[in-house]
């Protein structure tokens, strides 16, 4: 069962533009299925397709580069490129000289040595897309595409067309998960889809980066990441918790970022500069994954357990970037926190205004819940104070005054 892609459109706006069109994520995201589905089914055979995990391809894409494109001219499907970067400049010089849009299409998982060889042979000639889990929108089959924002213009759109998804169901997609593979086969036990993802993601993935020499200790660390989603970033405590030093645990958390399965929210600050250096906000972004790591056995239970604020505001955060990142628009997100502990969970950067954004798992949110974003009205220009609200499970839309909502999540 293909679940439709909202990335879809934005894979169609890139291949009139570039000779080139990359689609990346995390494995099992469904970025295979994104291409065949777009562009090679709808081609009806005009566009082949070849895949770097048989062992032949793969030996001959790395030894014989040169004569792959001979058997293989574009337009071309070429899945999992990662695995053999040497076919890099032969693109670049097959784009240079046809000097045509969309001649091939490509997919990868892994991300170091894939955006290396992007950005060494195909700066400017390649269009790039990541994609993540399915969003909320995609699993209930909603249209809406609109990236999140809590304006007034954003708001009665999304009040014309809101999500239906109810409260138990919600949580039974934060505890599964948003992989596809997941809804495409409902009764795929949850434990086995993780535990097989896990070993695919170390052997097939992570030891083409780097020897991380115990398995054991690299498991430990990815379930102390989990632990600690939607918390400040502090790498020395994540590498007391495995026993590693310190640059160990900063090399492994640069693999999990790269993989695009932690997300690190950047503090707001008014000198730009200053945002890369005071302490972001972790987020491990597949919550089905986290929850898994962390020992959740199902929905209810996690919801009433100890983590359910923290899963919570992850899901919330997550659905955001997704609503970004399908149109092809890098989420201009960041939080907020100051000396004197004001905080705000997230400030969305558009035309020109901050719009401030709490995340509460309550159902009877009060204006208190907003009382940090007066600190906004104190920012020198251009940065001003936009419409703002509180993500909740109340299930109305209202106003606390006449910049800030009560916004359902139904609303994402």
């Amino acid at each position: 069962m293909y679940i439709k892609r909202h990335a879809a459109k934005t894979v169609q706006e890139l291949r009139r533009h570039f000779g080139a069109v990359l689609v990346t994520g995390p494995r099992q995201t469904g970025k295979t299925t994104l291409i065949d589905e777009t562009v090679v089914k709808p081609g009806k055979g005009k566009i082949a397709r070849v895949n770097l995990d048989d062992p032949l391809l793969n030996k001959m894409a790395n030894e014989e580069a040169g004569r792959f494109f001979l058997d293989y001219p574009p337009p071309l499907f070429i899945d999992e490129i990662q695995y053999a970067p040497n076919l890099f400049p032969y693109l670049k010089l097959t784009v240079d000289r046809e000097k045509k849009q969309g001649l091939f299409f490509l997919s990868g998982s892994q991300q170091f040595s894939l955006m290396k060889g992007v950005s060494e042979s195909m700066a400017g000639r390649v269009g790039i897309i990541d994609i993540l889990g399915l969003s909320l929108r995609e699993i209930e089959n909603n249209p809406f595409s609109e990236p999140f924002c809590p304006t007034e213009k954003y708001l009665s759109a999304r009040k014309r067309n809101p999500l239906t998804v109810n409260y138990d169901k919600v949580w039974e997609i934060i505890w599964r998960g948003s992989m596809p593979r997941l809804y495409a086969d409902p009764a795929l036990p949850h434990a086995a889809f993780y535990s097989a993802y896990l070993r695919t993601y170390i052997e097939r993935d992570v030891r083409l980066i780097v020897n991380i020499g115990d398995e054991k200790k690299f498991l430990s660390f990815i379930r102390s990441v989990a632990a600690r989603t939607a918390q400040m970033l502090n790498i020395t405590k994540l590498a007391e918790d495995t026993d590693i030093p310190r640059t160990t645990a900063e090399r492994w958390l640069s693999i999990l970022i790269s993989a695009n399965l932690v997300y690190l929210l950047r503090p707001f600050h008014v000198n730009i500069t200053k945002r890369e250096i005071k302490t972001p906000k972790l987020y491990f972004l597949e919550t089905g994954l986290a929850a898994y790591l962390t020992g959740w056995d199902n929905p209810d239970v996690l919801r009433k357990g100890a983590m359910c604020g923290a899963f919570f505001e992850t899901f919330v955060v997550s659905e955001i970037i997704k609503s970004y990142i399908n149109r092809g628009i890098e989420a201009p997100v960041y939080y907020y926190r100051d000396k004197e502990q004001h905080e705000i969970d997230l400030l969305i950067w558009k035309n020109g205004r901050l719009h401030p954004v709490e995340i509460k798992m309550t159902a009877n949110p009060e204006k208190r819940h907003t009382a940090s974003f007066c600190v906004l009205d104190t920012l020198p220009d251009p940065y001003k104070q936009g419409d703002g609200g509180i993500i909740c499970c109340y299930n109305e839309l209202v106003s606390l005054d006449e910049k800030i909502k009560v916004i359902p999540f139904t609303y994402l």
